[in-house]
């Protein structure tokens, strides 16, 4: 699904999701407990949806950001950036979009030299 236009892979490139506890801002670690302490929600706070948020705001929202059963902190993006050729660039909320998430992975390849291409 990716369109290898410039402008597309320049504002992919500026765009880093957190991928690690350090890198979840503290600001969206308090709010979440915050959250959790005060208002009991029926759903994890990373879990809401919000349209309204930009796509550079999106791809820093985090769903997980905890230890496992080995102890090992993981942390979970609650959308994925995805390329797509007849939209552009967009946000997959990971349960909402599971299935479209699992499709734009079947379709990712790694080539000889490590290079990730798309089919």
């Amino acid at each position: 699904m990716d369109t290898h236009t410039p402008h597309n892979r320049e504002q992919q490139d500026n765009i880093r999701q957190p991928l690690t506890p350090e890198e979840v801002s503290p600001e969206q670690r308090a709010e979440h407990k915050r959250i959790l302490e005060e208002d009991n929600p029926t759903v994890n706070p990373g879990d809401q949806e919000n349209q309204d948020k930009s796509l550079e705001d999106k791809a820093q929202q985090v769903a997980v950001n905890t230890g496992d059963i080995t102890g090992d902190r993981i942390v979970v993006p609650t959308y994925f950036l995805v390329d797509d050729p007849e939209e552009g660039q967009k946000a997959l909320h990971h349960v909402k979009d599971a299935e479209e998430i699992s499709d734009v992975i079947r379709q990712a390849r790694v080539d000889e030299s490590g290079k990730r291409t798309w089919w």
